[in-house]
């Protein structure tokens, strides 16, 4: 015990002598960051780090400490650029300009709106509208995901409602291609449980079937039920009320839907199974879109987007700026860049609000360490349905 007890008391004084040693590390820094400051330079010179990190980690080669080190003088590199950041202010940057715009143009929540929605009545995204808006919102109907951000774009309708992750199945990657190709931004979010039924016209059973109609999700979702019916086509649809209205059109008790009991309701169908779905705690989160950033209350979430050059420790970098700042990170989605092999834009979500005094600081920072980078959106997170 003694000699555990003086090498624990050896770490403390070379603990000691590291916090001073930090102390005087980040003076450096923000001396550094006040020349730069002074001459409009740019906080981040990745060729410099890259170099620096190399030079390090040259000293250590062949120890082992290898991973270790680099891990630690990144860390000590980002909490310099934080020490910069905060000194220097926001710069001038294309990606900061347009973010910068996007919050002056900001209003506050639109009174008695339109809302468009994807699928026909009885689709979970109705619900979701419903649910987020009121019973009495004035609310319509479209065919596809994109119809959805075309509505806003002609001013047709003042807000959108589309899914975005369900629990199960993981995130609607449509609908993060739509967010980057078109100008509009999250203000709200709602998660609606999902419960399946299995609905046919009247007189159906399990021994009549022979298709099964329903959105990619709503199959994806209920695979274990589907399982035991191998026998069945599956047919792919829009969506899984636009199922259960085909379904009912048709009258034939060999087609049967995969849809919500108050899809059933609306066209009138039999419920011949219910909670098909494989998880019984299926949730889907829906996201509330529009043309402006909006101000509301007990926003609590921030979506961004971003690509990152295509170069070892971009990724890393990129989010030891998170960890820099205390902020708790959400999720993080990646999807191809099309037109660019195996490069990625990454969507995350995160705690915080772009109210916060320090924020302006924060977005600076991620877009210098960015290729390109956009605000999705500022918005109150509904932790569940």
């Amino acid at each position: 015990m003694d000699e555990l007890k003086a090498m624990r008391s050896e770490i403390d004084e070379i603990d000691e002598k590291l916090l001073d040693l930090y102390a005087r590390r980040m003076d450096v820094a923000k001396r550094i960051g006040e020349y730069k400051k002074v001459r409009g330079m740019q906080v981040f010179d990745p060729e410099r780090e890259k170099l620096l990190l190399e030079e390090k980690i040259d000293k250590v080669k062949g120890t082992g400490l290898e991973s270790g080190a680099t891990r630690f003088f990144e860390l000590l590199m980002s909490h310099s650029r934080h020490e910069q950041h905060m000194l220097m202010g926001p710069g001038v940057h294309p990606d900061y300009n347009a973010y910068k715009s996007a919050m002056e143009a900001m209003r506050d929540e639109i009174p008695d709106p339109s809302v468009v929605y994807q699928g026909q009545p009885g689709a979970y995204g109705e619900e979701a509208c419903i649910n987020f808006f009121g019973e009495s919102v004035k609310k319509s109907n479209v065919t596809t995901f994109e119809d959805v951000f075309k509505t806003l774009d002609r001013g047709e309708a003042d807000y959108g409602v589309l899914p975005i992750e369900n629990n199960s199945t993981g995130s609607i990657v449509q609908v993060f291609d739509l967010m980057s190709k078109y100008n509009c931004y999250m203000v709200g979010e709602k998660t609606i449980r999902i419960g399946h039924c299995l609905m046919a016209p009247e007189g159906a059973s399990l021994d009549t079937l022979s298709d099964v109609y329903s959105h990619e999700q709503g199959f994806l979702q209920s695979e274990g039920f589907l399982a035991k019916h191998p026998a069945w086509r599956r047919n792919i649809m829009e969506n899984t009320a636009e199922s259960a209205k085909k379904v009912a059109e048709s009258k034939d008790v060999s087609k049967a839907a995969i849809a919500s009991r108050r899809a059933a309701e609306i066209y009138g169908l039999s419920i011949l199974s219910e909670g098909i779905n494989s998880n019984e705690h299926n949730h889907t989160r829906f996201v509330i879109v529009s043309k402006a950033m909006e101000s509301r209350k007990g926003s609590d979430k921030i979506s961004v987007m971003f690509t990152l050059r295509h170069e070892v420790g971009s990724l890393h970098r990129m989010l030891s700026c998170f960890t820099s700042r205390g902020l708790n990170l959400l999720k993080i989605e990646s999807r191809p860049v099309a037109g660019k092999g195996w490069e990625y834009r990454f969507f995350t979500d995160f705690t915080g609000s772009l109210a916060y005094g320090n924020m302006d600081d924060v977005v600076a920072e991620l877009i210098e360490n960015s290729e390109s980078f956009r605000i999705l959106g500022s918005y109150k997170a509904d932790g569940g349905a």
